[in-house]
């Protein structure tokens, strides 16, 4: 007590010290805290110290989705997501590193050069795939020519030119690079005749062989020393190219039940007595269907197998269904049906109602081009002065397309006329002045009404599956999660060596928040929420972190374990051929002491070695090329057992008649993986860190 009496004032002047310094520094504090907690929003990772911002890199990852979904009709699943933000990661460490290899070894690409890519005689393959003509593949210099005037007075056509130019320049300098490995490639004349040889060399023999299935793995004890052994022998197998997780679940699935499908199928029926008597067909189909189809003719082949093979034989005015398949119920009113055209070659004027005072004003312009047009005046010099499409360069022609290729008012108009026929129609985009050059084919055709409703679970299906997932979210310990689930009588799936930006796991349809939550978490964290996949929820458990670089043996055991197994049969099947190899001259003798039939092998050529009725065996066919006829071999371990083999005899190929064309041909495939293999190594030098998973 005396001690604190005397030195109280310390403590005091000490504390007041502290707290004033708190007191100045907090804002300090708090602002380097939003900074750093501002650059971990924004920065979706780094490239050799180049920082990757979100915002630009999410709109490359935007502009992949969109060809995606283009490429594959409107379809956008979690899988495809993850590949866009993956092509998009890629291109942007292209980038980087090979920018900076081709600044290290002096490529560029002169003024003179770009000038001839995008408007010389040899114009760059994406300047021809712009500007080619769609039905002739020809390129249009002309078109190219129109463009880059235009852009004078368009500021986002500049724009798209300036991204151009800077694809084509990249592409450019992409050559060069692959020209110049390329041309560092070297093939010898030894090289050549090996290929010839491994490729046209034929090997007879007769082996017999032990399958490893032939030892139970029950039989089969493994120690520590057993998988250190394999651990230590293949190691480079084991190189981590990025770090992973793995995770356990349990599934509460919330399919339909048969409660479920007796009342959706109840309502499907009651939908289907007011469709066959409605007096708007499309309108009721529009709003009681949860697939869209368009309400105009379509040819055989677009619709579910069930209803296309039937739909197309009924008279109009038939009704089909309800029918049931894909997990959805098919309602069907045929409305009409004909014969049309697979194909028109059709030319149009697109005007603008803005531009000319309203749509009115633009129905007048259209049936006034439409009589001159029918006059005699050229209909491409009226496109050209009048329209506001892009095909008004070429005359308004937009070559020959099929049923799906436009919108319905211009399908109808340019199908259902004939051609020479000139019509004005109305769409989306404007007034149409359309002239119908050519019609190509006969089909049959369907206008339908169509309802599709899904057999999807109910509320009552979907709150009990949740109510299960919560009871054993709440219940689940780090350390009981396939106890307790065994206990329950649920299944436990694995997801094993997920990466970050994995669009897909095993048994999980819509994984992502889970597998961006797993890499926030540690090893034998039970994940905090229930995750909704698209029929089921999941409660999720982390049981590994694989880290990026060598795996160690505890990372990999659980994993190498088929093939240790493999390796402990390998030695009791080769204790077991020593002893029937022993004393042996011959491989039929071989085979009587192993209660086996020796097999024999027809003209078997290296550089295919696949035994006939086995599997690939590698090193065993590498073996027996390297052996001398007639002499038996010893025990050779393979991918599905253990072999031994007598060579019988080696039929050698004819010399090889043009040494120059075997190198030009093997060089010209070196060639082509040449900058893949450029890329992977400068990739692999580069200093990458990826924070993708935070953000997609």
């Amino acid at each position: 007590m005396t001690f604190m009496r005397t030195k109280m004032g310390y403590f005091l002047v000490g504390g007041i010290a502290v707290v004033l310094a708190l007191f100045v520094l907090e804002p300090l504090l708090q602002q380097g805290t939003a900074i750093f907690g501002a650059a971990s929003r924004t920065v979706v990772g780094s490239i050799d110290g180049e920082d990757v911002k979100y915002e630009a890199f999410n709109a490359k990852v935007e502009q992949t989705s969109a060809q995606f979904k283009q490429q594959y009709g409107g379809i956008m699943n979690p899988q495809m997501q993850a590949m866009a933000v993956d092509q998009a990661w890629q291109s942007e460490i292209a980038n980087v590193v090979l920018g900076k290899e081709f600044e290290r070894v002096g490529l560029t690409i002169s003024a003179d050069e770009l000038f001839d890519l995008i408007q010389g005689k040899t114009p760059s393959p994406l300047i021809t795939q712009y500007f080619g003509n769609p039905q002739t593949g020809e390129f249009d210099r002309t078109a190219v020519m129109t463009s880059l005037k235009s852009r004078e007075k368009n500021p986002e056509l500049a724009k798209q030119w300036l991204l151009l130019e800077s694809e084509i320049e990249k592409q450019a300098l992409q050559q060069k690079y692959t020209k110049l490995i390329g041309n560092s490639v070297y093939v010898s004349t030894l090289e050549a005749n090996d290929e010839y040889a491994n490729r046209n060399k034929l090997v007879n023999f007769k082996y017999v062989s032990l399958d490893y299935s032939s030892i139970l793995d029950a039989n089969v004890k493994l120690t520590d020393a057993d998988y250190k052994e394999y651990y230590d022998e293949n190691k480079k197998r084991f190189e981590n190219a990025q770090e992973t997780r793995d995770f356990q679940y349990v599934s509460f699935s919330i399919l339909p039940t048969a409660a479920d499908s007796a009342i959706v199928k109840a309502q499907v029926e009651k939908l289907a007595a007011d469709f066959k008597t409605t007096p708007n067909d499309s309108l009721f189909s529009a709003n009681n269907s949860d697939v869209k189809i368009p309400y105009s003719y379509i040819t055989k082949g677009k619709l579910d197998p069930a209803v296309d093979s039937v739909i197309f034989n009924y008279p109009v005015g038939s009704f089909y269904g309800p029918k049931f398949s894909g997990n959805s119920y098919k309602l069907v009113k045929v409305v009409d049906s004909r014969f049309s055209p697979d194909s028109v070659k059709a030319s149009h004027i697109l005007i603008n109602p803005a531009q000319v005072g309203g749509e009115d004003k633009a129905l007048k312009l259209a049936d006034s081009l439409k009589q001159l047009a029918q006059g005699g005046s050229s209909f491409a010099e009226l496109a050209a002065k009048y329209s506001v499409d892009g095909s008004k360069d070429k005359g308004g022609d937009l070559g020959t397309f099929a049923r799906g290729a436009m919108v319905a008012e211009f399908e109808n108009a340019a199908f259902n006329g004939r051609p020479g026929d000139l019509k004005v129609v109305k769409s989306q985009f404007g007034v149409h002045v359309i002239k119908i050059e050519k019609q190509v084919g006969s089909s049959k055709v369907v206008k339908l009404a169509y309802i599709e409703k899904n057999l999807a679970p109910s509320q009552k299906t979907r709150d009990i599956a949740y109510k299960k997932a919560t009871a054993f979210l709440n219940e689940v310990k780090s350390d009981n999660f396939s106890a307790l689930a065994q206990k329950q009588g649920y299944t436990v799936g694995l997801a094993d060596r997920i990466a970050p930006t994995q669009g897909y796991a095993p048994g999980l349809d819509n994984p992502r928040q889970l597998i961006r939550d797993a890499y926030e978490a540690d090893k034998g964290d039970v994940l905090s929420q229930v995750y909704t996949m698209d029929n089921a929820y999941v409660v999720a458990q982390v049981t590994g972190i694989k880290p990026k670089g060598q795996l160690s043996l505890e990372d990999v055991k659980k994993q190498i374990e088929p093939q240790v197994l493999n390796a402990k049969k390998a030695k009791l099947l080769t204790e077991k051929f020593d002893k029937a190899l022993a004393g042996t001259s011959s491989i039929d003798a071989v085979a009587q002491k192993l209660g086996k039939t020796a097999t024999p092998v027809q003209n078997l050529v290296f550089a295919n070695p696949i035994i006939p009725g086995l599997s690939q065996e590698n090193k065993v066919v590498g073996t027996v090329f390297g052996s001398q006829v007639g002499k038996l071999s010893k025990a050779i371990t393979g991918e599905r057992g253990v072999y031994a083999f007598v060579v019988e005899g080696f039929t050698n190929p004819a010399p090889m008649a043009n040494t120059f064309k075997q190198k030009e041909s093997m060089l010209m495939n070196i060639s082509q993986r040449s900058l893949g293999s450029a890329f992977q190594a400068l990739q692999e030098k580069a200093d990458i860190k990826d924070n993708r998973v935070k953000f997609y």
